[in-house]
């Protein structure tokens, strides 16, 4: 999709012109013009050109460009907006200045009696008085008659047409009136001579205060988008031949080595290549949490370097950084419409038309009735000025543009507008097993020592054998040994047999491990221990065998750990009464065996690919279907799916097939992203209510049908209503901004992440110490959780680690010693000081 700039729009009017215009263009396949943003999306090919889309938009009387490569927000104008801002702020003020003098005689003295010069006594002066401050007024607001008449003159009137033409029809009828009075036909006092000048005046500035109020209104919906922009460094420290140089970040290059230190945010997308530090992510994923960052984890630009210095190889700048990219997904979904949309978009291409048919008539009317010429301008310039074409075109964009920037905010990206809205009326999910209710990698799940063996020796034994497989079951278990904090012994002639185990010799010991049949074939494993494995098979669990010298070790089993959020989003979705279903291609033992942990009912497994899509088809034929997913093989039922959510960590396919991300790559948002969507279009549904309701009502008003019961309304009101009308609108959306994703959620993003292990239940009847211990070598959140690790995985020990004093406050059993604390840490890899 090309996107362009279009200025020149006021109104609904407008960008339903634009959008017919360019729609009829010969190769244009799609085009969604926003009012908001002042910006429009075309999906184009041959013959079609750029240049070609310009020169229509130009043709119905606006300005078209292509937008700037480099301004990838909406907002990302800012200084646009607020010089947009101040020129409206500068005509209201000379407005109020030349209206105030002018209301003091035409209201003041006329109606109230208040004192005057002698001159302005006379009708004719007092009428030339106001004809020059009206006059001034209108020279002032003149924008208005130029897109007005400009508009009318191409046949694509506009809301300035209705407000040029009321303001023209009071200043015409006036200065009618004041000929009369000059040529004598007039002999009545001020007061009882029909002058409308005033009313032209009080028109176009209180029109003008609502431009005011919409302007600011429409700029903070982009507020949040601006600030974060406003997080992407605007220079980056560059080592060159090992010496740092600070350039300007965009200098910056693929493959460039970035220096990025304590407390500044990175400027790149790229791999730690040294250092450890804790970086806060908070920007981008919503996440209150820092995430320790150690050398080959990736970072992003935006984020904030919290502790240790970090080198960088940068992977990705500018346009391609990870922040650019949602910047430019809440940029596209603002200007998408949503379905809702349509139908205001309807009714404005012939709102302004049926409204100047509208004002025709309701004069043509009362003067057929016998009413004075200035009681029928007077009622069809109260329509002309009461109807609002405005609040039809706010009420969905400005809702679709906040709603965005919240879930944004939250790690929740909408790539169309038309993805908001579809999933909040989403009746199934689909969700993908391996990565999505899962984490997508082996963890131990289960230590099953046998009699005489301890579950330490167990372990360290199995991971020190394992360390030296490839097999990603084996790095799950030598993990599990590291996270203990255990010291392994090297595993010498080791071997590796396919589709078996492994074996080797660790401490003088023959160790054997794998599944089950491979141990079975050595005379190892006994029916009990067989059933054990079979029984933990049936739990989706893989069993895996260790022994020493021909003698069982145990048992450690092995699974694709579940998410710790999955059960909790599962739950929420069947309180948002959407079904949830598991789809995968792992056998139907292990995909139920995962269900069931989750609590999901429905279970479709040993699905290929291509199957998946169909499963998804089949599904959308009983209601609408939202598919979850993150891998490659999930691209074609993201793409089938009326809503595709791909997981933020996954396959670049699965991203770019999906209408929605989840940035954080937490189940927990896709519940959120359900109640956000709901949200959003309960406040679409009420703008729409709210602009409509207002048209409806307040054009018969302004009319003249209460006159029989004497209500009436005057022009000055009726503008004064037809300005408040977009402000209550664009104000009614910004509500959004208070809103939760989470609210009532039992899944709370700040808490979605990894803590330390519980510290060790104290052995009952002993007396416990405090200890505190002074450590050297800690330089980041990292080091701090390593040793607090270490010091934790000693029975009866809870420590809490002080980063910035170096020091460790230790509760243990009095049996522990200074020396095994002092141990732990030394194994950890720091320096211990002194206990005391």
């Amino acid at each position: 999709m090309e996107r362009f700039h279009v200025t020149g729009m006021s109104c609904a009017a407008c960008s339903a012109r634009v959008e017919k215009v360019v729609s009829a263009l010969p190769g244009v396949e799609s085009v969604a013009v926003s009012l908001l943003t002042n910006s429009m999306g075309v999906e184009y090919a041959a013959p079609a050109t750029p240049e070609g889309i310009c020169q229509a938009v130009r043709e119905a009387g606006y300005g078209a460009s292509l937008a700037d490569q480099g301004q990838t927000a909406p907002g990302a104008a800012p200084q646009e907006d607020a010089g947009e801002w101040k020129a409206v702020r500068r005509r209201l003020i000379v407005s109020l200045c030349l209206l105030l003098p002018l209301m003091y005689v035409s209201m003041g003295h006329a109606m109230a009696g208040w004192p005057v010069p002698a001159l302005l006594e006379n009708p004719a002066a007092a009428g030339l008085y106001e004809l020059l401050l009206a006059g001034l007024v209108m020279v002032v607001n003149q924008k208005f008659f130029v897109n007005g008449f400009g508009g009318l003159l191409k046949k694509a009137p506009n809301m300035d047409t209705l407000v040029a033409m009321g303001a023209a029809a009071a200043f015409v009828y006036s200065v009618g009136q004041l000929f009369l009075v000059i040529g004598g036909s007039h002999a009545a006092p001020h007061s009882h001579i029909g002058y409308y000048f005033e009313s032209a005046a009080m028109i176009l500035t209180l029109i003008t205060v609502g431009k005011l109020l919409e302007a600011y209104s429409k700029g903070k919906t982009t507020n949040a988008i601006r600030a974060l922009m406003d997080l992407a460094p605007k220079t980056a420290t560059l080592l060159k031949d090992g010496q740092p140089v600070a350039v300007p970040a965009e200098e910056v290059r693929p493959g460039d080595l970035v220096l990025v230190r304590p407390g500044e945010s990175i400027p790149v997308d790229g791999e730690v290549v040294s250092g450890q530090s804790a970086v806060n992510e908070a920007a981008l994923t919503g996440e209150s949490l820092p995430v320790d960052k150690a050398p080959g984890d990736h970072v992003t630009a935006a984020t904030l370097n919290q502790s240790g210095a970090l080198t960088v190889r940068t992977l990705r700048v500018g346009e391609d950084t990870t922040l650019r990219r949602i910047i430019k997904l809440v940029e596209e979904a603002s200007a998408t419409k949503a379905p809702i949309a349509r139908l205001a978009d309807k009714v404005s291409g012939v709102f302004v038309p049926v409204v100047l048919v509208i004002a025709l008539v309701t004069c043509l009317v009362w003067l057929a009735l016998g009413e004075t010429l200035g009681f029928a301008v007077a009622r069809a310039v109260s329509v002309l000025v009461i109807s609002c074409p405005c609040s039809l075109g706010l009420a969905t964009p400005v809702a679709i543009m906040v709603g965005s920037g919240v879930g944004a905010k939250a790690g929740i990206l909408f790539k169309t507008a038309a993805s908001l809205e579809t999933a909040g009326k989403i009746q199934t999910v689909v969700l993908d097993k391996t990565g999505t209710v899962t984490k997508g990698e082996p963890a131990v799940t289960d230590l099953l020592p046998a009699e005489g063996v301890s579950e330490t020796e167990l372990l360290t034994l199995a991971a020190a054998l394992e360390a030296q497989s490839e097999h990603p079951l084996a790095r799950a278990v030598h993990a599990r040994a590291l996270e203990r904090g255990l010291i392994l012994p090297t595993a010498v002639d080791f071997a590796a047999l396919p589709g078996s185990g492994v074996r080797g010799s660790v401490q003088g010991k023959a160790l054997l491990g794998g599944k089950t049949s491979f141990l079975a074939d050595q005379g190892i494993l006994n029916q009990v221990w067989a059933d054990k494995g079979e029984a933990l098979a049936r739990q989706g669990k893989t069993p895996l065998y260790f022994a020493a010298d021909g003698k069982l070790l145990g048992l450690i089993a092995v699974a694709d750990a579940i998410r710790p959020e999955s059960a909790a989003a599962i739950a929420e979705l069947k309180e948002l009464e959407v079904t949830p279903v598991l789809l995968t291609g792992d056998q139907e033992s292990t995909a139920r065996a995962v269900a069931a942990q989750v609590g999901i009912e429905t279970v479709i497994a040993q699905v290929l690919p291509q199957e998946k899509e169909e499963q998804v088809r089949r599904l959308s034929a009983q209601g609408g279907v939202a598919m979850v997913g993150d891998g490659i093989n999930d691209a074609p039922a993201l793409t089938r799916a009326q809503v595709g959510i791909a997981i933020g960590a996954g396959a670049d396919v699965a991203l770019d097939a999906a209408d929605v991300v989840l940035l954080k790559s937490a189940l927990g948002d896709v519940p959120a992203s359900i109640r956000l969507s709901r949200q959003v279009m309960r406040n679409i549904k009420q703008n729409l209510f709210w602009a409509f309701f207002y048209n409806i009502i307040g054009i018969p008003i302004a009319a003249g049908v209460l006159v029989g019961i004497g209500i009436t309304l005057n022009p000055m009101i009726a503008a004064a209503a037809m300005s408040l009308s977009s402000v209550c609108v664009v104000t009614n959306a910004l509500r959004l901004n208070g809103f939760s994703p989470y609210r009532g959620s039992k899944y709370q993003p700040e808490k979605d992440k990894k803590s330390n292990p519980p510290a060790q239940p104290e052995p009952k009847g002993e007396p416990t110490m405090n200890k505190t211990m002074t450590i050297e070598g800690m330089m980041c959140m990292h080091c701090k959780a390593h040793v607090e690790k270490a010091l934790n995985a000693i029975p009866g020990v809870t420590a809490q680690v002080d980063l910035e004093a170096g020091k460790a406050t230790v509760d243990c059993p009095a049996a522990v010693t200074p020396e095994d604390l002092t141990k732990a840490v030394t194994d950890a890899g720091y320096t211990v000081k002194g206990v005391e």
